[in-house]
């Protein structure tokens, strides 16, 4: 199986080297880093990501609709996490085995881009039980990575 978790424009650097920590627990193969999200190598990723850094692989693209069509095409799944009308709750993917997957998990303000939704195969929420409408991205991604076979 590979596992792929793609950044979509994550600003915060603790959110994403915990993300990278994360990869690691969950067997996370790669992480895809686009638009805005900090990148490797800087002196205070160590210390959140626990130099997961340094074996968990990882790329750059600064357009995610171009590598989310090329991964398309080699046979990954597309599972978005964002609250849409299309979703459903993420316990359901405890029910699906999937040889390839990419999850994309958003920017908190902008959410993930309408034409990434377009392109997804699955949408994921995380229902919430209070007031809030989503957790902390570095949470909500550790949530669903468990979620994913």
């Amino acid at each position: 199986m590979s596992k792929i978790i793609l950044l979509d424009s994550i600003r915060s650097m603790q959110n994403v080297w915990a993300i990278f920590r994360n990869c690691d627990w969950a067997w996370f193969d790669k992480v895809l880093l686009t638009w805005t999200c900090p990148t490797p190598p800087r002196n205070d990723i160590s210390k959140t990501a626990l130099w997961a850094e340094w074996f968990i692989d990882w790329e750059y693209y600064k357009d995610p609709f171009e590598i989310i069509g090329k991964l398309k095409n080699e046979g990954y799944k597309i599972w978005s996490v964002e609250l849409d009308e299309r979703s459903i709750e993420y316990t359901k993917l405890f029910e699906k085995a999937e040889e390839k997957v990419v999850l994309v998990m958003w920017n908190e303000v902008s959410w993930v881009d309408k034409k990434i939704l377009d392109m997804s195969d699955e949408i994921v929420i995380i229902p919430m039980r209070w007031k809030k409408e989503s957790l902390n991205v570095s949470v909500a991604a550790w949530i669903v990575m468990y979620a994913v076979k």
